[in-house]
């Protein structure tokens, strides 16, 4: 054991434990979701210790021999080591002072280690005159935010522009598989099934522009803003050297705010971005909404489309099999729009020269690009790469159906047209029944007029359709 001291008294602290009293005390204090710190936030606070003990050491701040080992210390953190000592709540007061504390001693104590001393050694490597010089959790922590956002961002953007393009092959795939569009639940008129699935394709990658433009706002970050923006402490060619550092360190280009009051006051930017993820949710879950009507029965639904098997889907009802996967990304987009109205209350809740509300709101950004990614990963290669389908189906309702009238209009007129429709209603056969037997078309002419060509891209076979009136006229 070692005994670590504070302004607040003293605490016995296990040797073996690279994390010091703040630490401790921040874990005393906040018990509340039973989840530690996001791993990629974790990452990111070893990326900015690095850069702030680099930029210190180039202003000749930072003894050289002390600034190589806290360098070492954060690398290896922001390396993947280390995790487990970052164990405090994600959820805490003090606008991530404790988050910001937990790296000051982790490396702190690293760096001790690494030039031969004992942890608690402070004298020699302190977590707050040497990890934490020129820095505050004030803008330590909002700068790792946007770090670890921008790259959870880039994970997201890789999972979406797959399933965009996986939804474009089976446009492809299914683009001869004429089908019934509907609107309000109601039949409508013929679509094919690969132009459904190509406008999904579009919807995603219009959700992956809107991110795109979104996630550049946050490479502007308030590293030497220190306590409230005005760069106490912080020398200015420091600020100059730790966006140099911080650019080169996370392989983005990471630039000061214009204004470093307004970046450490405000976290609008960051509801900002918050929206545009709530925006793609709701495209994706509309998109699993349709994948799971579509594919509803078999044999008492519409049953168009055929989604992979995944696990049986009733304890008590043998072979049922459920749409688990659009459902989970329905769930899924439910969760986004709620943790989207929670970063909208914390970002509001600013006062004055800070917000406070920091940790809660990383917490839910965070989980929305997490579960968001790996509800569109599931979606793509669990569902949408293997559907299939049931091109007799979707064809025979087509042929039973009344809204293919609608393509009749231009050659039968509407009020014709009414009559068939209501016709076939009342006698259950078919519009091209009803048509051939009241001689208005013949079956030629209808094979051309309801062709998928005819009725999901207008005018090709309309033209064809009057120019063989017009060469019969004059024959």
């Amino acid at each position: 054991m070692r005994i670590e001291k504070d302004f607040l008294g003293e605490i016995q602290i296990p040797n073996r434990l690279y994390y010091g009293i703040q630490t401790t005390r921040a874990m005393h204090n906040f018990n509340i979701t039973g989840y530690e710190l996001d791993k990629d936030f974790v990452v990111a606070l070893g990326i900015v210790k690095a850069a702030a003990a680099r930029a210190n050491v180039r202003t000749g701040r930072m003894p050289e021999l002390i600034g190589a080992a806290i360098v070492k210390a954060a690398e290896e953190i922001s390396a993947g080591q280390w995790q487990e000592q970052f164990v405090i709540d994600c959820i805490q007061g003090g606008a991530g002072t404790s988050m910001n504390m937990n790296a000051n001693e982790v490396i702190a104590n690293r760096a001790l280690e690494i030039l031969g001393s004992k942890k608690g050694n402070y004298d020699l490597v302190s977590p707050n005159n040497h990890v934490d010089m020129a820095q505050s959790a004030n803008d330590v922590i909002p700068t790792a935010i946007r770090i670890c956002t921008i790259r959870k961002t880039k994970k997201l953007l890789q999972a979406m522009g797959s399933l965009a393009a996986a939804f474009e092959a089976k446009g492809e795939e299914f683009s001869q598989v004429l089908k019934m569009g509907r609107t309000h639940l109601q039949d409508a008129v013929p679509i094919t099934l690969g132009q459904e699935f190509q406008a999904y394709a579009e919807a995603i990658k219009r959700s992956m522009r809107r991110i795109e433009l979104m996630v550049q706002s946050l490479h502007a970050v308030n590293m030497g803003a220190t306590a409230v923006g005005t760069g106490l402490n912080a020398e200015p060619e420091y600020i100059a050297f730790v966006t140099e550092e911080l650019s080169n360190r996370s392989g983005e280009p990471i630039h000061s705010a214009k204004n470093m009051v307004d970046a450490t006051q405000n976290t609008d930017e960051l509801a900002e971005f918050s929206g545009t993820l709530k925006v793609s949710a709701l495209a994706l879950s509309k998109i699993a909404n349709d994948l799971r009507l579509m594919a509803s029965g078999p044999k008492c639904g519409l049953n168009e489309l055929l989604l992979p098997a995944m696990q049986p889907g009733s304890s008590i009802m043998p072979g049922k099999v459920n749409p688990v996967i659009p459902e989970t990304m329905n769930q899924v987009a439910f969760q986004v729009c709620g943790n989207d109205m929670v970063i909208s209350l914390a970002v509001e809740a600013g006062q004055f020269e800070l917000n406070v509300m920091d940790p809660v709101i990383a917490y839910n950004l965070f989980h929305s690009l997490t579960i968001l990614t790996n509800a569109v990963n599931t979606l793509n290669h669990k569902c949408v790469q293997h559907i299939k389908a049931n091109v007799e189906h979707c064809h025979s309702m087509i042929d039973a159906s009344v809204g293919v009238v609608t393509a009749l209009l231009p050659h039968i007129g509407y009020e014709q047209s009414s009559l068939i429709a209501k016709e076939a209603l009342g006698s259950g056969k078919t519009v091209k029944e009803i048509v051939i037997q009241k001689g208005l078309l013949t079956a030629e002419q209808l094979d051309v007029i309801l062709s998928p060509g005819e009725m999901t891209q207008p005018g090709i076979a309309g033209k064809q359709f009057l120019d063989n009136a017009c060469k019969k006229d004059l024959g």
